[in-house]
């Protein structure tokens, strides 16, 4: 049996569950999150937890239990606490400024680059613009986000310039070796 799909998930205080066949609903303080997971999978709430059932042990089933399991304690978590991802801008002249809800970028390009966040999604500017923050109740989304600010100056192994994740590690490459001096 799935190590992780067998693992109950605990439902804190001030958060609600509803299941629908195969659609959860998941309402806590920091928000409502919908899903509909595969109708093969089993949802059940018991003694203040959820617990995923799969009818066998077929490769598929095994699969879609702990993606299932995973995937509901993303949502319980986002309702209750919330998630946050920090992103590093680092170069001269690269910043980030909030414009309304929205993000704008100055990487270096000869235009300015905003960013338009999903409905679920805020952001937070700090350190005169140089991380920011990003804050969601769902997982999946945040991280998308995140990837494609992250994409438009990944940081490049010379002088280490670009947007990356905070305390994500650059390997620095040596520069040109000058022959002959």
């Amino acid at each position: 049996m799935s190590r992780i799909g067998k693992k109950p998930i605990p439902i804190p205080d001030g958060v609600t569950v509803t299941i629908k066949g195969s659609e959860v609903t998941v309402k806590g303080p920091k928000g409502e999150l919908t899903r509909s997971f595969d109708p093969d999978m089993t949802i059940t709430q018991e003694d203040g937890h959820l617990i995923v059932r799969r009818p066998s042990d077929q490769r598929r089933h095994r699969a879609l239990h702990g993606l299932t399991r995973a995937l509901l304690n993303n949502m319980v978590i986002g309702v209750s606490e919330g998630y946050e991802i920090r992103l590093r801008i680092v170069g001269t002249g690269y910043r980030a400024e909030l414009q309304g809800e929205d993000l704008r970028l100055s990487l270096g390009y000869s235009h300015d680059i905003l960013v338009v966040p999903p409905p679920t999604v805020k952001f937070q500017v700090e350190e005169r613009g140089q991380l920011v923050i990003i804050t969601s109740i769902d997982k999946e989304i945040i991280g998308q986000v995140a990837a494609d600010i992250r994409r438009l100056r990944p940081p490049e192994p010379y002088k280490g310039k670009g947007i990356r994740y905070e305390g994500e590690e650059v390997r620095q490459k040596a520069g040109k070796a000058r022959i002959g001096a």
